[in-house]
């Protein structure tokens, strides 16, 4: 069985990143739970794992619990084989840890290489940068944006003739 070393970095400015030996036929949940040993996180919120296309925009979910009440299909990480997301044709992820403080990061498949029996895995390959005390803050675009204005859609509530018939019946 082959090994995958996965770079999981840090959505910020300075280098915090993580190099992570995990077995491809892992589940994402196991990935999951390195990335939060890794990292020095607890464990105990809520995550989830997006496909992702070169440019890292964000695709499909993958998460850590169905919480959809049976509504949607979801997939769930501990049924999803980390070589089934993860190859060399689709070699980007992006995962986010606890939707509250929306820790976000990067996790992009660095190498394939086969195992050596003196290590247990996953293991921590190599550790860069220390976590802040609380995760990097977001830019939307609509913030950078000086003339933004999400009520400014031509549309005036007060106007009274609104194109319709009152009396069409």
């Amino acid at each position: 069985m082959k090994i995958y070393r996965i770079r999981i970095i840090l959505d910020t400015i300075e280098e915090i990143f993580r190099d992570i030996e995990i077995h491809k036929e892992d589940s994402l949940e196991d990935l999951h739970n390195a990335i939060n040993q890794s990292f020095g996180f607890d464990g105990g919120e809520m995550a989830s794992f997006y496909l992702s296309d070169e440019k890292w925009n964000q695709g499909e979910e993958i998460v850590l619990f169905d919480v959809s009440d049976g509504m949607n299909e979801v997939k769930l990480m501990s049924q999803t084989k980390i070589n089934e997301v993860l190859h060399n044709k689709s070699t980007k992820m992006i995962y986010v840890y606890d939707f509250l403080s929306m820790w976000t990061f990067y996790v992009e498949l660095a190498d394939e290489i086969a195992p050596e029996e003196a290590i247990d895995y996953p293991n921590l390959m190599f550790a860069q940068g220390q976590l802040p005390d609380s995760p990097p803050e977001k830019k939307f675009e609509a913030d950078e944006l000086e003339d933004f204005n999400e009520f400014d859609d031509d549309f005036d509530e007060l106007d009274d003739n609104l194109g319709y018939d009152e009396q069409w019946n």
